[in-house]
């Protein structure tokens, strides 16, 4: 048996995994911009009871936004990741809503199973933010901050006797 084979798996694991967080990201950021471009089917699918609603689609697109960059960026990306995973969830009402009352939205074809099959979606989405809550690989996990930033702040923070992340 070969002694690399479990480094070499856990590599590619690691790349993958390194991977799904970039395109998380990138889609998250997306929608959360579009909660700004294009909110009003956004809008449309609030809850009733549920004031506010445009504040709403704008209050969860800056967070979706700031979650998708979150994630990227080591020192805070566990907290990004819990933050999203939450988001996920406090946005699920309106998922049920447009199952449930047939919420038609524009350029979206008109299917049941379509509204329908968001809720399922939402799960993956849930536990795909939940993945990212673990520590493991901090140190090589993909970053749009300069890895040397990070190591000086660790440096900074161990010198100050704290912990090695902020969160």
């Amino acid at each position: 048996m070969n002694p690399e084979a479990p480094q070499a798996d856990r590599l590619i694991a690691t790349t993958r995994k390194e991977q799904l967080r970039v395109i998380l990201a990138i889609c998250i950021i997306v929608v959360g911009i579009i909660h700004f471009v294009v909110p009003d089917p956004f809008v449309k699918i609030v809850p009733n009871y549920l004031p506010y609603h445009l504040e709403l689609v704008y209050i969860s697109g800056f967070f979706e936004i700031l979650g998708g960059i979150g994630i990227l960026v080591p020192p805070v990306s566990q907290a990004a990741a819990w933050g999203l995973l939450l988001l996920f969830i406090a946005v699920f009402p309106a998922n049920i809503n447009m199952a449930i009352n047939e919420i038609d939205l524009p350029n979206i074809p008109d299917s049941s199973a379509l509204r329908w099959g968001r809720l399922p979606l939402q799960a993956v989405l849930i536990a795909w933010a939940w993945w990212y809550t673990r520590t493991d690989g901090l140190e090589e996990q993909v970053s749009v901050i300069p890895s040397q930033w990070i190591k000086s702040l660790e440096l900074t923070q161990k010198a100050e006797g704290s912990d090695s992340r902020l969160f």
